[in-house]
C-alpha cells in the first residue's frame, strides 16, 4: 500500500506515490512540449491560443487549493489509470503516425489531447479513482490546452464574422450613418471597412468561454443555469465586435483614418472592449445567481 499524501512539510510530498506522478507529468510534458511550442511560434494561428500556458496553472492551482479533500484518501487505481495512460500513448502514436498528413494545428491539437489523457491516467493511476471523481472540473479543464480543430475553428470564425456584420449594419443603422453594404464589406464616407476573419473576435470569444466556464463552476450550482451561461458568449462577443467595428469605423471617417489602417485600438486595443463584454457577463451570473439563491430559499421554506 503506497503512501499517503498528507505528510508534513516537503518530506511529507516525497513518496512514491508523488514521485511516480511527477515522472509520468514530465513525460506527459515532453509529448506536448514540442508541439505545442512549435504551433505558438508558427505565427499563424497561434495568437488564437496565447491562452494555453495558462490552462495548466488554472488546473495546478484549482487542485492545490482543494489538496486536503482530495488527497485525503489517496490510494492506486491501477486499471484506470493504466488504461487512461495507454490510450494516451495511442493518441501519441496515431499523431505521429499522421504528422505528414496534418496541418500543424491539428497536429498539435491530437498530441496535445494525448498528453492531456495521459497526464489524467497519470493522476489517477498516483492518487486513485476518488481524487480523480472529485478533481474532476480541473482535469477536464485542461482541455482548454488543446488547439481547436481546423475546420471546427473556420466554422467559428465565419459565425462570429458573419454575426459581427449584420450587428454592424444594424448599429449604423441606428445611429445614422450613411453606408452601403456589399457582404463583408461597408463602404462609408471616403472609406471601405472590410470585417475580415481577423475581426471576427475568436481571441476575446476564447477568453470569455474560458472566463464563463470557470465562472459557472464557482457561483453556480445547477446545470441549467451553468448551459445558460457559457453559451451567452456568442451573442457577447458579437455585439462586443460589433461595437468595436463601428467605433473604429467612426473614429477613422470624422478624426483620422489611421484609427483603421494601424492604430493602436485597432491593433491591441481589443482589451478595452473586453471589459465592457466582461461585464454583460457579469450582470448574466449575477442574475442567475440571484435566481438559484430564491429558489433555494423557496426550497427551505417548502
Amino acid at each position: 500500500m503506497g503512501c499517503r499524501v498528507s505528510g508534513v512539510g516537503v518530506v511529507g510530498y516525497i513518496n512514491r506515490r508523488n514521485v511516480i506522478f511527477f515522472v509520468l507529468t514530465i513525460v506527459g510534458a515532453g509529448m506536448v512540449y514540442g508541439p505545442l511550442r512549435d504551433l505558438l511560434g508558427s505565427g499563424a494561428r497561434s495568437e488564437y491560443y496565447s491562452h494555453i500556458t495558462l490552462i495548466p496553472l488554472v488546473s495546478i492551482c484549482l487542485i492545490y487549493w482543494e489538496r486536503k479533500n482530495l488527497f485525503r484518501e489517496a490510494a492506486y487505481s491501477y486499471r484506470m489509470g493504466i488504461i487512461l495512460l495507454l490510450f494516451g500513448v495511442l493518441l501519441y502514436l496515431i499523431g505521429t503516425g499522421q504528422k505528414q498528413a496534418l496541418s500543424q494545428n491539428d497536429y498539435s491539437g491530437i498530441i496535445t489531447l494525448a498528453g492531456v489523457v495521459f497526464w489524467i491516467g497519470a493522476f489517477t493511476l498516483s492518487y486513485g479513482y476518488r481524487a480523480f471523481r472529485l478533481a474532476i472540473f480541473p482535469l477536464l479543464f485542461l482541455a482548454f490546452m488543446i488547439p481547436i480543430p481546423t475546420v471546427l475553428m473556420d466554422e467559428v470564425i465565419y459565425l462570429l464574422q458573419v454575426g459581427s456584420t449584420e450587428v454592424t449594419y444594424v448599429l449604423f443603422q441606428i445611429i445614422g450613418v450613411p453606408v452601403s453594404r456589399d457582404g463583408f464589406t461597408f463602404h462609408l464616407p471616403n472609406i471601405s471597412i472590410e470585417v475580415a476573419k481577423e475581426c471576427s473576435g475568436i481571441r476575446s470569444s476564447l477568453a470569455l468561454f474560458i472566463t464563463s466556464f470557470l465562472s459557472a463552476h464557482f457561483f453556480l450550482k445547477t446545470g441549467w443555469r451553468k448551459a445558460v451561461l457559457i453559451p451567452a458568449i456568442i451573442p457577447i462577443t458579437i455585439f462586443k465586435n460589433g461595437i468595436r467595428i463601428v467605433t473604429l469605423s467612426l473614429l477613422a471617417v470624422y478624426v483620422d483614418e489611421r484609427f483603421i489602417t494601424g492604430g493602436f485600438l485597432h491593433k491591441s486595443g481589443g482589451f478595452v472592449f473586453y471589459i465592457p463584454a466582461l461585464g454583460l457577463l457579469g450582470i448574466i451570473l449575477l442574475f442567475l445567481r440571484k435566481s438559484e439563491k430564491r429558489t433555494e430559499r423557496r426550497r427551505m421554506v417548502s
